[in-house]
């Protein structure tokens, strides 16, 4: 346990939020000097009415967190759902076509190593793009380039695996039921692609997610306020502490909430990607 506790991962928060953390230390540093110092006697009869004020609105904050933390695992979640149903569908697919083809037919076993492992790649590709994440937006953006939504490599993919293997029913190499086998294992492809698109370019409503940060924000620097007449100095590591803990949670969602990117909590697309080669080359080889 204790090294979990003291090892700084590059992907922890204390890392990013350390200058934050300056800052509202030497805030509260700022705010209990004045009080103490100086405003003792003038702030004596409202000190109570602030710690109050805190401790109602700590338990709305509170809520406001959980729920934010939890809708945004939940997305998390289901990108891995998702993919966990590409690496199954891509090996049932394998399986299938290992079945089906004959052992020395060696131009089309390549052809389905080479495009079954592809469409993962080249899924992952397309949700790492930030075309993907404005395809539902009407205007072009400023910062995108020649954006253009028309080009939808995994369609392609899918596209080219569904002509080959009507090619193949065409010259009597699969039945009609083996084609209706193989076109159900081809759609789930897309399924899975349209479920990744919604979670990617769907994002929690932009007025929820500032509205929790201006709420955090205002929390933040009003707490100082109502604890150094009954704490003292000790206010600064409490406030500190307690900036850490809310902005941590804050952080920690808005980075899991999408996770097809490079952050270090994200999907580890590219390793499951390379499993499904590795396991479709096996099956077909």
């Amino acid at each position: 346990m204790f090294p979990f506790i003291f090892r700084f991962h590059k992907a922890d928060t204390v890392r990013r939020l350390f200058p934050v953390i300056i800052f509202v230390c030497l805030y509260s540093w700022l705010v209990a000097y004045l009080q103490i110092e100086y405003l003792h006697m003038e702030l004596t009869s409202h000190v109570k009415n602030i710690t109050t004020m805190h401790s109602l609105l700590g338990f709305a904050i509170s809520m406001l967190l959980v729920f934010r933390t939890n809708t945004a695992y939940d997305r998390w979640w289901e990108g891995r759902k998702l993919w966990g149903a590409l690496v199954n569908n891509s090996r049932n697919l394998a399986v299938k076509l290992n079945s089906i083809l004959p052992n020395d037919d060696d131009q089309n076993r390549i052809f389905f190593k080479k495009l079954i492992a592809l469409f993962a790649d080249e899924l992952r590709q397309h949700l790492l793009n930030e075309r993907t994440r404005l395809a539902l937006d009407e205007q072009p953006h400023p910062e995108i380039p020649d954006f253009d939504s028309s080009k939808h490599i995994p369609n392609q993919v899918i596209s080219l695996l569904m002509t080959k293997i009507n090619l193949l029913h065409r010259d009597g190499k699969i039945s009609g039921y083996q084609l209706l086998m193989l076109n159900q294992e081809l759609q789930s492809f897309l399924d899975i692609t349209g479920g990744c698109e919604r979670i990617k370019n769907t994002p929690i409503p932009y007025s929820y997610s500032v509205f929790i940060k201006k709420f955090l924000f205002i929390y933040i620097l009003t707490m100082p306020l109502g604890f150094p007449l009954v704490m003292g100095y000790f206010t600064i590591p409490v406030v500190a502490f307690i900036s850490y803990v809310l902005g941590s949670l804050e952080m920690i969602a808005e980075e899991i909430e999408d996770p097809f990117g490079k952050d270090e909590n994200d999907l580890p697309m590219h390793r499951i990607a390379e499993n499904i080669r590795k396991n479709v080359n096996d099956i077909l080889a």
